[in-house]
């Protein structure tokens, strides 16, 4: 098979996954939509106060095992994989959950898309200084992802494809090579940070060759803060501008970049 067959098939195999996704969710919204409240009563009735408590431990857990890839969480997951045949009172059991991931773990869990009922977990809980303590650039991924999100941020919040590779590019960061640290850094990039909500990769209409965008995605939009990512690149600007040497951003490693990242943030 040739290559060009190959990505066709591939392309026509992905969208059939999309569909029959997209068909699990409708028949779920569905089920969920002809619960009545003589049901939600009878369920109440049948489970004891422990054996409802026990499900709720078990969503909260099922969820941060998920979260621990920053993948979101499908309410057509926790009803399959969790919920199973407490369905009924599932508003119930996911009020419990919201409660004991805020009082117990200081986190929140937040419905994304209330169409296709998606969750995330965001940290409630913020440093003195304010900035969220999940986007902290603590490991190099994270850093990726931040250089990402301040280029989008500083381009009035969509840039073009190349415009995001050229700049990773200038830090030293080939998409076109493999990376010690990333590995496939366009991989990571259109597919990983995507699938986590982090980033938005949009195909533009009428452009041949195709090209795409990228915007924040809506785990961006909730876990940071625009007006900090602003103190943030001016921090790191002025910490440029502070070394007092003609160094430039060219020349500088990744990882002194996300050092400087760390130093910005810690002193915001």
């Amino acid at each position: 098979m040739s290559q060009r067959k190959r990505a066709v098939s591939a392309s026509q195999s992905k969208t059939q996954r999309r569909s029959q996704v997209s068909l699990d969710e409708d028949d779920e919204d569905a089920n969920f939509s002809q619960i009545t409240s003589s049901q939600v009563q009878r369920a109440r009735e049948n489970f004891t106060p422990d054996q409802i408590d026990r499900k709720v431990a078990e969503v909260v857990q099922f969820i941060l095992i998920k979260d621990q890839k920053k993948i979101p969480i499908r309410r057509a997951d926790i009803s399959k994989h969790v919920i199973k045949e407490y369905k009924a009172i599932y508003t119930e059991i996911i009020n419990r959950v919201c409660r004991k991931f805020d009082q117990v773990f200081g986190l929140k869990l937040v419905e994304i898309d209330p169409k296709i009922h998606i969750y995330i977990l965001i940290n409630k809980l913020e440093p003195i200084h304010g900035e969220p303590v999940s986007m902290r650039p603590g490991n190099p991924r994270t850093g990726l992802l931040f250089v990402i999100l301040s280029v989008i941020f500083m381009k009035g919040g969509v840039i073009k494809e190349n415009l995001v590779w050229n700049t990773l590019k200038k830090l030293r960061v080939d998409p076109g090579e493999k990376h010690d640290e990333f590995g496939d850094v366009k991989k990571v990039v259109t597919d990983e940070f995507v699938r986590q909500k982090y980033l938005e990769y949009v195909k533009i209409p009428h452009t041949e060759p195709v090209e795409y965008e990228f915007r924040w995605g809506q785990r961006a939009e909730k876990e940071v803060s625009k007006l900090k990512l602003l103190e943030f690149v001016g921090e790191v600007c002025a910490f440029l501008f502070l070394l007092h040497s003609p160094i430039q951003l060219t020349n500088l490693s990744f990882t002194v970049i996300t050092n400087v990242m760390k130093c910005a943030l810690i002193n915001l």
